[in-house]
C-alpha cells in the first residue's frame, strides 16, 4: 500500500491557480471533471517553485546526455 497521492501532469492537464488571500495560501487545481488541489502556504511557494525548477533542470540535462535513447533508471 502506498502512503502517497500520485498525479501525472502532462501538458495539456488544464491547470487553474488562484490566490486565497483569506487563508495566505494558494489554490493549484489539476484537471477538470474530477479535479485535485494542492493548497501551498505562502511561504512554501517559492520554495515549490525552487524545487521544479531544479528537477526542470535535471530533466534537461538527463535528456541532453542520454544519447544512447535508453529510458533512465526509475527509483521509488
Amino acid at each position: 500500500m502506498r502512503d502517497t497521492v500520485q498525479i501525472h501532469v502532462t501538458a495539456d492537464l488544464p491547470i487553474r491557480v488562484r490566490a486565497l488571500t483569506y487563508a495566505n495560501r494558494a489554490e493549484i487545481r489539476f484537471g477538470k471533471a474530477f479535479p485535485v488541489v494542492l493548497l501551498v502556504d505562502s511561504d512554501a511557494i517559492a520554495v515549490l517553485g525552487k524545487q521544479l525548477e531544479e528537477a526542470g533542470m535535471a530533466l534537461g540535462a538527463a535528456t541532453r546526455t542520454n544519447h544512447g535513447g535508453e529510458a533512465p533508471e526509475t527509483t521509488d
